[in-house]
């Protein structure tokens, strides 16, 4: 009979063990942002429930049962002895309050990115299959006004209330994703940043760009929204490789 006891920091365990897995992967990617920057996932039926990563902690180190399970409602989150980053708090606080099919939520400054999110148009044209993954899927803000606590929070909350909308291309700040799951999230902001990194090369070329008719591009982007098993895949062989050089993020 098996009578180890876990710690309460690894409840939900295999939800803790993806979140590690996508904070490490997204660190070899060079993709984080010193110790900020922030992921999200939801763990009630409500979305209120949720696992976040400790403040100010580096995305390499980060490991399942690091990860805080915080409510959104809660009053006292700010007062915790492990109280996470007032940042992290007011934007995806606020996004698990008010936004219940946002499963999954990461917030990075990436590159590309955050060179798509300082251009005057912050659009993604459709010019490869990639950049096509996203037609009609992204939310500009154009309203940025300071560090993302409560209020800021909030109004962002609030631009991403149509489901279709997958990523928040945050001017002059960043990006955000939403996904379905760690994976489907995960997936998603590595595709977007490649998808900004061919965009602003292309750009950096000034040459006349092809682009994609709004027929083709809304067929391919449709087809990847039912694109079966490829997050998931990409998920999984990113923990086999973790596995065989750094276990510890499982702990």
């Amino acid at each position: 009979m098996n009578t180890m006891t876990h710690s309460p920091n690894m409840t939900f365990e295999a939800e803790r063990v993806d979140m590690a897995a996508a904070f490490r992967w997204t660190a070899r990617l060079n993709m984080h942002e010193a110790v900020a920057n922030h992921f999200s996932l939801a763990v009630s039926h409500d979305g209120k429930d949720f696992l976040i990563n400790p403040n100010q902690r580096h995305f390499s180190l980060i490991k399942a049962s690091d990860l805080l399970l915080l409510n959104a409602d809660d009053p006292e989150a700010l007062n915790r002895p492990d109280a996470p980053d007032p940042t992290a708090w007011g934007l995806h606080g606020s996004i698990h309050r008010h936004v219940p099919h946002a499963r999954c939520v990461m917030h990075v400054h990436s590159i590309f990115s955050t060179v798509l999110a300082s251009l005057a148009d912050s659009r993604l044209p459709a010019i490869d299959q990639n950049t096509a993954m996203f037609f009609n899927r992204v939310v500009v803000d154009e309203g940025y006004a300071g560090l993302a606590f409560e209020d800021e929070g909030t109004r962002c909350a609030a631009m991403l209330q149509d489901p279709k909308h997958k990523v928040m291309v945050m001017g002059n700040h960043g990006v955000l994703v939403l996904g379905s799951s760690v994976a489907d999230a995960f997936n998603r902001l590595y595709y977007f940043e490649r998808s900004a990194e061919t965009y602003i090369r292309a750009l950096q070329t000034g040459q006349k760009l092809r682009f994609l008719s709004d027929t083709v591009a809304e067929g391919v982007a449709d087809a990847m929204d039912h694109y079966d098993g490829q997050a998931d895949r990409f998920m999984s062989d990113i923990k086999t490789l973790l596995d065989k050089s750094e276990p510890d993020f499982r702990n």
